[in-house]
């Protein structure tokens, strides 16, 4: 079965670089990603970076750990997952910053997965569910960082 794919796109009034660090600081993530209930490094860690673990949960209970396969500040990062609900074979995602002009960012959030043979009755359920999540992730991260640069 082919891999679904979501993409989301939001423009913020604030430098990639600012927008960039603020993502990827795990001490602000919880302030702006209303989808999780938890986010952590792992292993010690308090840097994001390639190679390093993350544990997240949702507020719906269902946690993954990804593992950074890509760090390029101010560009944009990639994770895969490593564990993780069962109904996915896969996950990986990947978060891209474009300065569209100086202050002016354009964020991408891609998210691609496949389900496991038995959930695939779901998959347009879980396809809505999910796109309507990065673009809520997606409003709130851009009401964070304006209304904190005010």
């Amino acid at each position: 079965m082919a891999r679904i794919r979501i993409t989301e796109k939001i423009i913020i009034n604030s430098s990639r670089e600012v927008v960039f660090d603020f993502t990827q600081d795990y001490t602000n993530r919880l302030k702006w990603d209303t989808f999780l209930k938890k986010a952590e490094l792992m292993d010690g860690r308090t840097e994001a970076d390639i190679g390093v673990r993350a544990d997240c949960v949702a507020k719906n209970g269902l946690g993954m750990i990804t593992e950074y396969v890509s760090f390029n500040r101010p560009d944009g990062t990639a994770v895969k997952m490593t564990k993780g609900p069962f109904m996915f074979s896969s996950f990986a995602g990947s978060w891209k910053f474009v300065q569209l002009e100086p202050g002016v960012t354009e964020v991408s959030f891609i998210y691609s997965f496949e389900l496991r043979w038995l959930f695939r009755i779901f998959r347009y359920k879980v396809n809505r569910k999910l796109q309507s999540e990065v673009k809520q992730r997606l409003i709130d991260l851009k009401s964070n960082i304006e209304a904190n640069l005010t």
